[in-house]
């Protein structure tokens, strides 16, 4: 079992708030709060400035021993120097005595609050970023030389628009929830298939058969409190809301529901503002929790409203489909659809875990639970070979919802996302590999105004789109086109469409997020496991694919 770390080490960016924080937190905790810089003064007898003047490397082996002789210590809030972790004999002492937090903040935020310091402090010092042209600038080259170390962390907070109170709270949860996952180690393991890790939170996603009778275990472990609210579908609710209010209740939660219409066509701004007015004539705080009960489009929607009601409050995902699970709820893509075009309005806000019951699967409608397996297959069409050909030989048994092969399955297809939403949370470079299929797919929608299709169909037809681009371009063989086609069919997953307009298609695709400078970002095959981006498809090509797939 891991060893349970008795301080707090806040370390990030200068101006991210640590100092202030630190006093706060350790005051809330009734611990002690020390800062690095203050004890290398009382050490050297020297200000900071003056030690620098003489040498940096003078004021890193004073940085270094004052942070020993601090770790010795117990029930400690550290605030840190910017460059602390630069040295791995610091990150060495921080990992093996603290639980790390990371206070992050956009480069125009520090510059303001530098410039803030600098103005209406009483005893002010030279800041060096503040001096000559373009300061925003030189921070944000210092910030990007340091921020792979600052990925030492426990947990990280955004502090831009929070307060001191506010920061001061996050940094509590995080240093609940990491102890807490420490304690419980190995309990937690039987159920975490992995940790979402993204620059802005890391987070587990648990998944088993029966889980949803633990939710409010799960929640108070991560350190939520205040009230619940859940956003949920009529049709999901009915199911599962008793189930899951009373979990969450007997865990000392109190429990309000606000219902949505079932289906995509409820995913829009409309819905959001109703949702908006049931939070606000309910007096939701920024403490309480929104829980998302259901599939892909009631996590995008309750995302969307938790990341926007009042500048973000906490939230968990419960989906209740296989798409939910193994995809919509996995790194923190919140949306509402526009007439033109799908996910248009949204944002990137981290859940604070997502728990998946398969056991749930088993009250869905074959049709949609059939049409989850398109987003699983995608998985292993663009990163993972092997998985493709686990999927390939337990068709039957999948199908069949049979338990520890689905549990085992739906796991591993989360931990594919899970691992390259790790690499790109803001969707700017490998992420788009996820979206194998999906330009296609998001066309085929938006053109038959989201009534002909369930996504999962879609993006199967897409798949085979994108299958046969790969191929007509000389990148794929016809053989794994083939194979790809032969598991999504074992599936009974559609493979061509026909009776919508050609012209609608392209119009939606050119709308799609995946457009930059006007060209479409494909992703392309090369071969089971092995995605590629091509920005250079023929506008001929395009046209010729789509005609393939859209027969009729």
């Amino acid at each position: 079992m891991a060893k349970i770390l008795n301080n707090i080490a806040l370390i990030g960016f200068s101006a991210t708030g640590k100092s202030a924080v630190a006093k706060k937190v350790a005051e809330q905790l009734g611990w002690n709060s020390v800062d690095t810089d203050d004890e290398i003064v009382k050490l050297s007898g020297r200000t900071i400035p003056d030690i620098f003047k003489e040498s940096e490397d003078k004021f890193r082996q004073y940085e270094h021993e004052v942070l020993k002789q601090i770790c010795r210590r117990e029930n400690v809030v550290i605030s840190t120097g910017g460059g602390i972790v630069l040295d791995p004999k610091n990150v060495k002492l921080l990992r093996e005595n603290c639980i790390i937090i990371c206070l992050e903040a956009r480069a125009e935020t520090i510059y303001r609050r530098l410039r803030q310091d600098a103005l209406y402090s009483s005893n002010p010092v030279v800041r060096p970023l503040l001096v000559g042209e373009n300061p925003i600038e030189r921070i944000k080259q210092l910030k990007t030389s340091r921020q792979s170390y600052y990925a030492i962390a426990d947990w990280t907070i955004h502090t831009d628009s929070l307060t001191i109170e506010e920061v001061s709270k996050e940094v509590l949860n995080g240093w609940q929830y990491v102890s807490r996952s420490r304690k419980d180690e190995k309990v937690l393991d039987s159920d975490i298939a992995c940790i979402v890790k993204t620059s802005s939170k890391h987070y587990p996603f648990f998944v088993g058969w029966g889980l949803l009778s633990y939710l409010g275990e799960k929640m108070t472990r991560v350190g939520l409190s205040g009230r619940a609210i859940i956003i949920s579908d009529e049709s999901v609710f009915s199911f599962y809301g008793d189930q899951c209010i009373k979990s969450i209740q007997d865990s000392g939660f109190s429990v309000d529901y606000c219902l949505i219409p079932p289906g995509e066509a409820s995913k829009n701004i409309d819905e959001a503002v109703k949702i908006y007015n049931f939070l606000i004539n309910h007096k939701v705080e920024r403490n309480d929790v929104i829980v998302a009960l259901g599939g892909g489009v009631v996590g995008d929607l309750a995302g969307f409203v938790a990341a926007t009601y009042l500048r973000g409050i906490p939230w968990i995902q419960v989906p209740t489909s296989l798409v939910g699970m193994v995809d919509a709820s996995i790194g923190g893509k919140v949306a509402v659809d526009h007439p033109q075009g799908k996910n248009l309005i949204g944002a990137f806000y981290q859940p604070y875990f997502v728990l998946a019951d398969v056991q749930v699967l088993t009250s869905l409608p074959k049709r949609e639970f059939i049409s989850g397996w398109a987003e699983v297959i995608k998985h292993g069409s663009i990163s993972d070979a092997e998985f493709f050909k686990v999927l390939e030989d337990n068709v039957e048994e999948l199908i069949n919802l049979a338990p520890d092969i689905t549990t085992n399955v739906i796991a591993r297809s989360a931990c594919i996302k899970a691992t390259v939403v790790a690499e790109d949370e803001r969707d700017t470079g490998k992420r788009i590999i996820l979206n194998y299929g999906h330009t296609v797919a998001h066309g085929l929608e938006a053109a038959s105004h989201y009534e002909k299709f369930l996504h999962g169909e879609a993006v199967s037809i897409g798949m085979m789109a994108a299958a046969k681009l790969s191929k007509r371009l000389g990148i794929l063989p016809q053989s794994v086109v083939e194979r790809q086609q032969k598991l999504l069919e074992k599936f009974s997953l559609p493979v061509n469409c026909f009776g919508l307009s050609l012209n609608e298609v392209l119009i939606a695709m050119e709308l799609d997020k995946k457009v930059r400078n006007k060209a479409i970002r494909w992703v392309l095959l090369e071969d089971i496991g092995k995605a590629i981006i091509r920005t250079d498809v023929s506008t001929s090509d395009v046209l010729n694919n789509l005609k393939e797939v859209m027969q009729g």
